[in-house]
């Protein structure tokens, strides 16, 4: 493989007057590596756009928005929240599903300095309630739905000004979007720290309350710049290794969003990578694999996947072989680990497409880690290399580093790395230390520099003294046929403290059993990693929004029946 050329691309686009030029910045009171030549705020990513204006930006449905036309409305917005008295340093929030305005609001706010608060479109009135007071947002834009969990909720301690999107409107006395984007205001002309929130990003807890990270305006500029470089350097590394060249022009993308647009992973990696050069962002009312391979077809998208479980239920739908998905270039998984069979599936059942994944956190506002193409085939269980303006190590349980090849906490710090959580100094503490992030992942790293994560810290089985990571033993469950879904999780055990279990969810008319399932896993895992405890569940995982599943309550619920 042509890791050697890997490492010269990045020498050569990172290194001194280079497109990606890294160097070290006074961060937050820590030196930082940062992008030299980076655009100075999200404004700017958006501003530049403009450029594309007869180009298809946003499609919904039977809707089309043109860069034009949302130039148009983004500014039109901007001015009517900046006349409300919102200024730099101020929250907006949006509660909605992925309906276009979505990304118009994101754009109008930011472009004026006003930080986003995402707010979970699952949540329920009390978790609504919470994220409003947590916030404290001075306007707050709502579809019908959010908007009947916010109008008389007892337990909101403030009174933001709403503004009703889509049908909300039926609720008295409120503003509505639509008469705002009519108007045609200005956008203000504002000075923005690059330093300053852009958005607040609720991290997807499932115990507890969420909390609100700080995604500054340079780390969110710093990700765009990741994930370009990511394919720029695999691009170089190739064509240096093998001659192939990457098209003159490169095509277009048309991207199919799949995941929460109020996530890092649909907003800063799908919708930024994007939009930053004239792409369609292609917008579901909710996930469906089977509709997805209609907008497939129809639309032409060059990229689609989400979560690792929606790529495949993708590829495994009845539908797949009647679709037209000649237009696939990628088909990119990211939120959680990709099954390394999952891989190998995607390059052999799509001729035009190439699998990818990253690696990443809200509080690294996106991507920490890129691989795609022959890279991830070639390590189909690997996340591939930290991009360039991380520094990162894995440690062990006094902070200290690991050797190359051990496992540890993987600790990241780089210019995408966020200020911290709002109205939570302690929780900032605990998870930063000296412009350190503490991913609560587990790692190891390899020769080339390659991150495997190998499970979340919290969700090791440990048995009988043994470190089990459930992650290796669903890889090993998904290489049988029948399965389309499993979970495995830590089931208590009076002698060794806790055994292995997995909740498995069957392709339709497949059948499996407790013996079948222990040879295939006892060709891939030690003795002692293997399932002692089975259940074959009849309906698919619960999940978050997300789109993963929420173990938790698989195991909780499992264990006490």
């Amino acid at each position: 493989m042509y890791y050697d050329e890997l490492e010269t691309a990045k020498a050569t686009l990172t290194g001194p007057g280079g497109p990606f030029e890294i160097i070290k910045s006074e961060i937050f009171g820590n030196r930082i590596l940062a992008y030299k030549n980076a655009p100075n705020s999200i404004r700017d990513i958006w501003a530049a756009t403009a450029q594309f204006s007869d180009r298809t930006y946003i499609v919904y449905q039977d809707e089309r928005i043109s860069y034009g036309e949302a130039h148009r409305q983004v500014n039109s917005i901007a001015g009517w929240v900046f006349e409300q008295g919102v200024r730099p340093g101020d929250r907006v929030a949006i509660a909605m599903r992925n309906y276009p305005e979505w990304m118009l609001l994101y754009w109008a706010c930011t472009s004026i300095g006003v930080a986003v608060v995402g707010m979970n479109a699952w949540w329920t009135e009390p978790e609504m309630a919470y994220g409003i007071n947590d916030a404290q947002p001075k306007i707050i834009f709502a579809d019908e739905e959010r908007l009947a969990r916010i109008i008389n909720n007892d337990e909101i301690e403030t009174t933001p000004f709403l503004v009703a999107v889509r049908g909300g409107q039926s609720a008295a006395g409120l503003t509505d979007l639509a008469d705002i984007i009519r108007q045609d205001h200005p956008l203000p002309d504002i000075e923005i720290d690059p330093d300053s929130d852009a958005c607040i990003f609720y991290t997807s807890g499932t115990t507890g309350f969420p909390k609100g990270a700080q995604l500054t305006h340079r780390g969110c500029v710093a990700n765009l710049l990741n994930m370009q470089y990511a394919a720029a350097s695999a691009a170089m590394a190739v064509h240096a290794a093998t001659g192939v060249a990457p098209p003159a022009t490169p095509p277009i993308p048309i991207t199919l969003i799949t995941t929460p647009l109020f996530h890092v992973t649909a907003n800063n990696c799908g919708a930024y990578r994007a939009t930053a050069v004239g792409g369609t962002l292609v917008l579901m009312y909710r996930w469906d694999a089977g509709e997805a391979l209609k907008l497939i077809e129809r639309e032409k998208i060059t990229s689609a996947g989400g979560v690792p479980v929606m790529g495949r239920e993708l590829i495994n739908h009845p539908d797949f072989d009647k679709r037209d998905t000649s237009s696939l270039l990628a088909i990119s998984c990211g939120g959680a680990q990709v099954p390394p069979d999952q891989v190998q599936q995607i390059d052999d059942q799509i001729a035009t497409a190439r699998p990818g994944t990253g690696y990443g956190m809200t509080e690294a506002c996106g991507s920490i880690t890129s691989v795609a193409g022959d890279f991830f085939v070639d390590k189909p269980d690997s996340a591939g290399p930290a991009m360039p303006n991380f520094e990162f190590k894995c440690v062990d349980d006094d902070g200290q580093e690991v050797p190359v090849g051990e496992l540890g906490e993987l600790w990241v710090r780089g210019s995408s790395v966020i200020k911290g959580y709002i109205n939570r100094p302690e929780a900032t503490a605990e998870s930063i230390t000296d412009g350190w992030l503490h991913t609560g992942d587990i790692a190891r790293l390899d020769e080339h520099g390659f991150i495997y994560i190998v499970d979340r810290k919290k969700d090791m089985v440990l048995r009988g003294g043994e470190n089990i990571y459930c992650v290796e033993v669903e890889a090993a469950i998904y290489h049988h046929p029948a399965v389309a879904e499993c979970c495995v999780f830590g089931v208590p055990d009076e002698r060794l403290g806790e055994e292995v279990g997995v909740a498995i969810y069957l392709k339709p008319g497949e059948t499996m059993t407790e013996e079948a399932l222990k040879a295939t896993c006892a060709e891939r895992l030690a003795k002692y990693k293997i399932p002692s405890h089975m259940w074959i569940c009849d309906a698919p995982f619960p999940r978050n929004a997300s789109g993963k599943f929420l173990k938790r309550e698989v195991r909780e619920r499992l264990i006490a029946a």
